[in-house]
């Protein structure tokens, strides 16, 4: 088999290209909204890019018959001509399509289907393919990721963790190498030479996490509003220069894997570089504030407001603390000082509970990421809730954190010269995903015809009804040999689960939050025969089930749902994990009208409504209570998306020190 010599294009000292993001006003916004509608409707018909994979099929025909030699000939050619013409040729594209999907053969003895190149062609112009779960997203961007890098552009696949950012890398290298191309991957533990290096690559595969906190090192480096002249300047002073510290070498051309997880899930959330301070004075102070909040009475010194995520004092807490404040003195004389403290102690006993929102390993409190059910171990909660949390927890304190520069990832992603994405679940935000980033999604056929089935949804009378009925029906199913997949919302309720199941004797598998890095390993032997495994969200995202022959037999992995998520496409990624690539499957939701999403997030009169008509035995219970549950997932969906939008609001007109909104002119 043919390869070429790997070329790394060496311009860490160059400038630093991204876009300008324009300022919008609100009649902006609602024009582009507007226009965004009728371009969906262009861009939506397939029939343009079937009439594409034709054309690339019918090149790929004369591929087939070509020596290794002969091959690499024509790949030099059309790298050639890709440098010269860019990317955006069609007819180039389609002839860099038919090369990679016969190398990819070769190489891998995988020859891109007919709908791989349909997403992979969509990509290409910028857009979002959705593609179903099982479908080959890993192949498809190759397709994408190979043809604007031979035209000289640097590429980065972005995915959702460590492991599959090193996998894909790994599966897909030898199709890029024998392309001539490069291939790094970015590791979290990696040295900033390492990262320089891996970032040189003509292809970079790494985390939306590490990228964007390694582009606000580079403009810590940088520093406010560097001009070209200046960054050609400093290319004068040799190896000592602020360029050689840069990491990146731009916002090119990303590829977002599981776009509708970063680029909207883990969008309410900015990434912040920050010092730590010292703190060794400030265990007393938590240890008093979490005291003098448990004295405090809900409704008479404190209002909960569970959908905002928020607690108020009313003016009994405050004079109550300020008669406590005349006895203790010191920093409890200030009024301000002091009701910030235990309104962050009351949210820390109240809102923030552990094996949900964070679990505690190693003397460490770690945050949990509610959407991926993955530790975010890099991350830590604000102005001393983190803190606050850890007092509660007894564990030893991290120091407050000093903030250097903070950046949404709808801001980061922006700012590449063109982005793309792909996803199996992107049609409830495809509005946001066009709104915010001007990308339009693409739902792209499957290969073969989905023989998913469905057991319908059950809601039961309290959360304890609902497990036992879950137990009964994994027992059920497994006296039938088939495997099982029970998707939790909580690190909480699969440990709950498990210990139910161990009471039956049931053997089975859990993954979650504590088992971060047997993930990969937990997940593919899923589709074993009478196999269990029960798992929080992460099992919707990046490692294929493989069924046992026996398995297909008997019908497939069937999947449980437990609870209703807070969108709606994670529940469908969790339901996606059955039935893939043609194989049967089948799935049910055995739901409770106690669950979080009704209780917290329904209409409180529906919510009070399906209460009492189980207690009563009413007619139309069941209804009663599906809507209320869907309700609660539709209010849920609408405040996240309400977040999303106001950080994006204020991420436009921060005006830090490090000057986010400067630009390269």
């Amino acid at each position: 088999m043919f390869n070429s010599n790997n070329t790394v294009s060496n311009s860490l000292a160059g400038l630093y290209p991204e876009k300008l993001i324009p300022k919008e006003s609100w009649v902006d916004r609602m024009g582009i909204k507007a226009y965004g509608k009728l371009v969906e409707s262009l861009r939506s018909d397939l029939g343009r890019y079937r009439r594409f994979a034709r054309k690339v099929k019918k090149l790929g025909k004369k591929l087939v018959k070509q020596t290794d030699e002969e091959l690499f000939e024509f790949a030099k050619t059309v790298k050639t001509e890709l440098r010269r013409h860019g990317y955006t040729n069609r007819k180039l594209a389609a002839q860099s399509f038919a090369l990679i999907r016969e190398i990819s053969h070769r190489k891998l003895n995988m020859r891109h289907f007919d709908v791989q190149i349909i997403g992979g062609y969509v990509m290409l112009n910028g857009m979002v393919s959705e593609m179903e779960t099982g479908e080959g997203k890993t192949l498809t961007a190759t397709l994408t990721a190979a043809t604007v890098a031979m035209s000289g552009t640097p590429v980065h696949i972005v995915t959702v963790n460590d492991y599959l950012a090193k996998r894909d890398a790994q599966l897909m290298s030898s199709v890029y190498n024998a392309l001539g191309l490069s291939v790094g991957v970015i590791q979290q533990d990696m040295s900033p030479a390492d990262r320089q290096h891996a970032y040189a690559q003509n292809i970079t595969y790494c985390t939306n996490n590490e990228l964007t906190f390694d582009y606000l090192k580079d403009r810590i480096v940088i520093g406010t509003n560097p001009s070209r002249t200046r960054m050609q300047l400093e290319r004068l002073y040799g190896a000592k220069t602020k360029n050689n510290k840069l990491l990146l070498r731009g916002l090119h051309f990303a590829i977002i894997d599981e776009a509708d997880s970063v680029l909207v899930d883990e969008a309410r959330t900015p990434l912040i570089i920050s010092n730590s301070t010292d703190n060794k004075d400030e265990r007393e102070m938590y240890e008093q504030a979490l005291e003098l909040s448990e004295s405090l009475k809900e409704k008479d010194d404190y209002i909960i407001e569970k959908l905002e995520r928020g607690i108020y004092l009313t003016e009994s807490g405050k004079r109550k603390l300020e008669t406590v404040a005349e006895q203790v003195g010191g920093i409890w004389s200030g009024k301000q000082r002091r009701e910030e403290l235990v309104v962050r102690a009351l949210t820390a006993r109240l809102l923030f509970f552990k094996d949900k929102h964070y679990i505690v390993t190693d003397d460490k409190v770690q945050i949990v990421d509610e959407f991926t059910g993955r530790v975010m171990g890099d991350r830590s909660w604000e102005q001393g809730l983190h803190q606050m949390i850890e007092t509660k927890e007894g564990v030893e304190l991290t120091g407050q954190r000093e903030t250097l520069a903070k950046i949404s990832y709808q801001r980061f992603f922006r700012k590449y010269l063109r982005l793309a994405g792909m996803t199996g679940t992107a049609h409830e935000v495809r509005s946001e995903l066009w709104s915010v980033y001007r990308m339009t999604t693409v739902k792209i056929p499957t290969n073969k015809r989905k023989k998913r089935r469905s057991h319908g949804k059950r809601v039961y009378t309290s959360v304890s009804h609902k497990w036992d009925a879950v137990v009964n029906r994994i027992e059920k199913l497994h006296k039938k040999q088939r495997p099982v997949l029970v998707g939790t919302r909580s690190v909480e309720d699969s440990e709950r689960l498990s210990r139910l199941l161990e009471e039956k004797g049931l053997e089975h598998s859990v993954l979650n939050a504590r088992q971060n890095e047997t993930e990969a390993e937990i997940i593919a032997q899923a589709g074993g025969l009478k196999k269990i495994t029960v798992a929080t969200n992460m099992a919707g995202r990046g490692t294929d089930i493989k069924l046992e022959d026996e398995v297909r037999e008997l019908g497939g992995l069937h999947v449980i749902v437990t609870e209703l998520h807070e969108s709606k496409r994670i529940d469908r990624q969790l339901i996606g994990r059955c039935a893939r690539q043609g194989d049967r499957g089948s799935f049910e939701c055995l739901l409770s009208i106690d669950d979080e999403i009704a209780s917290t997030y329904a209409n409180k009169l529906y919510y009070t409504l399906a209460k009492t008509a189980f207690r009563s035995r009413l007619p139309l219970t069941r209804m009663l209570a599906m809507h209320c549950l869907r309700s609660g997932q539709k209010s849920a969906e609408k405040r996240n998306s309400s977040i999303r939008e106001e950080l994006l609001r204020a991420d436009e007109k921060q005006d830090t020190a490090l000057a986010f909104t400067g630009r390269f002119s």
